[in-house]
């Protein structure tokens, strides 16, 4: 299995792109700004999209992709999220006025997409690759997602603050190898943390004492600017787990 770094940050700016990850060649968690970069080649061979939540960092790209692949397709993009996520984007998103509703056209019988509600602790196999949805905590509604090769998992924490439950699922993953967390604010900007649901550094360290497995961690969603101050701060806070700032075109192989 192979996953790929297309954007891992929280906004824009020279190079840098909002979150989106692509699985091999057909799968995608999150569709942010990074799917942007993808060919129209590349796009037709994305057949499923696991969303973490409904954030335009994370979905912005969805609608596009959709109405770019859509003609080439003979089925629908499948959109894994939770309901509560999938909701919103039809609501604000795919309703006739922001962008057209790909889940009914061009027909109800052969729209671009199709929704599939997920929930915590629910398994997706595809071809013998497992993607799971883990708790998180975020000012919306969010999970993040464990990929399992079989011989390797890589977790994606998806946008959340300290959540007690996502390091205790963490725990009973017996193959973790890859572990990506976002580290939004930094810890002077505690009160700014806990109003849209983001991690500090201090707060990564809180999860990481209740982490029981070594792994390889990557810190992501960095606000633009105060990449270098956010990463002093962990270093700080969690040295021992040499993290590593996630840098995009970084390719995993599991």
């Amino acid at each position: 299995m192979r996953v790929t770094v297309l954007g891992c940050n929280g906004s824009i700016s020279g190079n840098l792109r909002t979150t989106c990850y692509r699985v091999d060649d057909d799968i995608l968690v999150d569709a942010g700004t990074g799917a942007a970069d993808l060919t129209l080649q590349q796009l037709l061979a994305i057949n499923t999209v696991f969303l973490t939540h409904s954030h335009l960092d994370h979905c912005a790209l969805l609608p596009m992709l959709a109405d770019a692949a859509g003609n080439f397709r003979d089925t629908p993009l499948a959109v894994h999220a939770l309901p509560e996520t999938i909701a919103a984007l039809k609501e604000h998103m795919l309703n006739g006025k922001l962008w057209p509703d790909y889940t009914a056209l061009p027909s109800p019988e052969r729209p671009y997409l199709c929704f599939k509600p997920l929930s915590p602790g629910e398994t997706v196999e595809l071809q013998g690759r497992r993607i799971t949805a883990l708790p998180a905590r975020h000012a919306v509604p969010g999970i993040a997602y464990q990929v399992d090769s079989g011989a390797a998992s890589w977790v994606y924490s998806g946008d959340t603050t300290f959540c007690e439950e996502f390091w205790q699922a963490l725990n009973r993953i017996v193959n973790l190898q890859y572990l990506l967390v976002e580290t939004t604010c930094l810890n002077r900007n505690a009160a700014g943390a806990a109003r849209s649901g983001h991690m500090t550094a201090e707060l990564l360290a809180q999860g990481l004492r209740l982490l029981r497995r070594p792994v390889e961690l990557l810190i992501v969603h960095m606000e633009a600017g105060r990449e270098a101050d956010t990463l002093r701060e962990v270093l700080q806070a969690a040295g021992e787990f040499n993290p590593q700032a996630l840098q995009r075109g970084r390719e995993f192989v599991f």
